[in-house]
């Protein structure tokens, strides 16, 4: 009988010694897993970083050419051919369906949506100003545009959002203006209106 138990015992004692080692393992493989990791400090490396992001939207699959046109408290200005201006960056110059065409897995697709972003990548005091530019028109009805506006830091919060019809090709509106104070805080949102384009073909000029 106490034969018996022993052996249950040693059973018992070699099946805990295999569970810990299992665990030992585990945890060596997780550590040189975090060793192997690319240093974010590292020179050359980059950080994605925004504080805030300007959407522009218009109905997917349609063929207009919608352009944003961002100001900064700087008088910089970016927009399709200036994109890249202080510390605004506009990621995509989307051009309604002109070269939406892609290929995926050797298929030629199209993307259907109709987007543009701009993202500020640190925050400046003072007012910005978002415009819009119905820069091609291919029918006589308005075009709605809906413009959003969000402070993404410490968490995202929209700060504006609204809808436009633009007119027709050369139709240039204001969609937003807002202001960020000294504490990097939106204090103020309004609609005046104030003409972008004309400054900015004559700086391209």
């Amino acid at each position: 009988m106490r034969h018996r138990i022993y052996r249950q015992r040693d059973s018992q004692d070699a099946f805990t010694d295999l569970l810990f080692n299992a665990l030992l393992g585990f945890a060596f493989m997780f550590v040189a897993a975090f060793s192997l990791m690319a240093d974010p400090t590292k020179a050359g490396d980059v950080e994605s970083k925004a504080e805030i992001l300007i959407t522009v939207r218009w109905a997917d699959r349609h063929p207009d050419d919608v352009d944003a046109l961002v100001e900064d408290p700087q008088g910089n200005l970016v927009w399709y051919h200036n994109r890249d201006a202080g510390l605004m960056h506009l990621d995509r110059d989307d051009r309604g369906l002109f070269q939406d065409r892609m290929v995926v897995n050797n298929v030629e697709t199209a993307n259907p949506i109709n987007q543009e972003t701009v993202t500020i990548r640190a925050l400046q005091a003072g007012e910005y100003v978002v415009n819009l530019l119905h820069y091609q028109a291919n029918y006589s009805v308005p075009l709605p545009v809906s413009v959003k506006v969000e402070k993404l830091n410490p968490s995202a919060v929209v700060v504006f959002y609204d809808t436009l019809e633009l007119q027709g090709a050369g139709d240039e509106r204001t969609a937003v203006r807002f202001s960020i104070n000294a504490d990097g805080q939106v204090v103020n949102t309004n609609t005046l209106g104030k003409r972008l384009l004309t400054r900015a073909v004559a700086a391209k000029a």
